[in-house]
């Protein structure tokens, strides 16, 4: 493993983040459980930052990976591509947009981009609207509406950005309130800001902040938003690159927990769908799709192997109801850990909804966040056999928890206790 790390040093970008002070290389998988070089065995509560979203080697995506390889593997989207269409239509479906249009990418960023991309040519303006504490993406245009300071590298930028207050509940200016003065302090905030300049192209938007560490707005902060956004003609992005396909458990797209005001009207998506395969995409309604008057392909966007895939993934997560599993498990694994860690002071906050939650540690008896102590539980739990990630806007001070989205009862109370332990062993 020394050697293997000595050379990805020496070839990769100093930036290229891993996780541990002994790196870890991680050989094979199969449902919720990875082994690494040296044959040890761990429970996966991160599944590859929300990517590998049923489970490792599931047998129904395997197959139709392997099966889709051995006829062709890829022709680019200037032909046409049955898979492509396929997912496309499901997807259009699912996703609660009149007249839907679907555009395949390889990523999030790459979806994001496209959905800034498809906003700011629609409405003749490359002024956008971001949340604090947000994240997008790493290509120069999602960075550009990142409000995350640890995932910014520049403030260079094609796009004018505005933060808007309401992505994080417990910090800032308005956490004192309760949660229909608080939407309502926000709302007052984006008028108040909206008065001052020129409509911007849209909002984009994470129904949950991901790499944010987890949090969010009270239900239905979104849905007061887009009642101010639609008197000025600003278009909403849903960025649910993390939060989609029922991950939540109440929901199947997180938008609808703000969904008094129908669907955004541009989402995009990725890591789960492709359950490890590259798979990003928007959706948009198709006046708004259609509206670039240049010619666009995707060379690797929308392969075929990637898209049989996402089918095969996305036709097991429905008839197995892995959002309902999501939910139920899900809730159990919340309320554990908030039993657990009630009475530990490095614990600030325990919080989530399905299989995405959230622990944000701090050093005891202030509000100041602890990443030093974030990492010696990502250790600590390592070291009993579980892998979790970590993020947050504060100093990456909240261990991220994102288990495949079968996990089961016993699974979700092993890892619970051996986090339990992990976060007790910090002093």
């Amino acid at each position: 493993m020394t050697d293997l790390y000595a050379r990805h040093r020496a070839v990769l970008p100093d930036w290229l983040a891993l996780y541990y002070k002994d790196p870890l290389e991680i050989t094979h998988g199969e449902g919720r459980h990875v082994w690494d070089a040296d044959g040890r065995k761990y429970l996966d509560f991160f599944g590859g930052i929300l990517t590998t979203m049923t489970a490792h080697a599931l047998p129904e995506v395997t197959k139709a990976v392997s099966e889709q390889a051995g006829r062709i593997i890829h022709s680019s989207t200037l032909y046409l591509n049955r898979p492509m269409v396929e997912l496309a239509e499901r997807i259009a479906r699912l996703s609660g947009i009149p007249d839907a249009r679907v555009f395949f990418t390889t990523s999030g960023t790459e979806a994001n981009d496209t959905a800034l991309l498809l906003a700011t040519t629609y409405r003749r303006s490359n002024q956008v609207l971001a949340m604090r504490n947000s994240y997008h993406g790493r290509s120069f245009s999602s960075v550009g509406v990142t409000g995350n300071r640890g995932w910014s590298p520049t403030s260079l930028s094609p796009l004018g950005t505005l933060y808007v207050h309401g992505g994080v509940r417990t910090r800032g200016p308005f956490a004192h309130l309760s949660d229909a003065d608080f939407i309502a302090a926000c709302v007052e905030d984006l008028k108040d800001l909206l008065g001052h300049i020129r409509p911007p192209a849209a909002l984009i938007a994470e129904p949950i902040q991901g790499v944010g560490g987890f949090t969010s707005p009270p239900d239905g902060l979104y849905a007061a938003f887009r009642e101010v956004l639609e008197e000025h003609g600003i278009l909403w992005i849903a960025d649910e690159v993390q939060t989609g396909w029922g991950r939540t458990g109440d929901h199947f797209w997180g938008w609808q927990a703000h969904g008094q005001s129908g669907p955004p009207d541009l989402l995009t998506f990725a890591k789960g769908i492709g359950n490890g395969m590259s798979i990003g995409g928007v959706v948009a309604r198709a006046e708004i799709m259609n509206c670039l008057d240049a010619n666009s392909i995707s060379t690797f966007g929308g392969t075929q192997i990637t898209m049989v895939a996402g089918l095969a993934n996305l036709t097991y997560l429905l008839e197995h109801d892995l959002q309902g599993n999501a939910r139920r498990v899900g809730g159990a694994l919340l309320e554990r850990l908030r039993a657990a860690t009630a009475r530990l002071p490095v614990v600030r906050e325990v919080r989530g909804r399905g299989l995405m939650i959230g622990v944000e540690l701090v050093r005891p008896g202030t509000d100041e966040a602890d990443p030093e102590a974030a990492a010696a539980v990502l250790e600590a739990a390592r070291e009993g056999g579980l892998l979790i990630g970590k993020g947050g806007g504060h100093n990456t001070s909240v261990l991220r928890i994102a288990p495949p989205l079968t996990l089961t009862a016993p699974e979700a109370e092993e890892g619970a206790a051996i986090l339990e332990h992990a976060l007790g062993s910090v002093r």
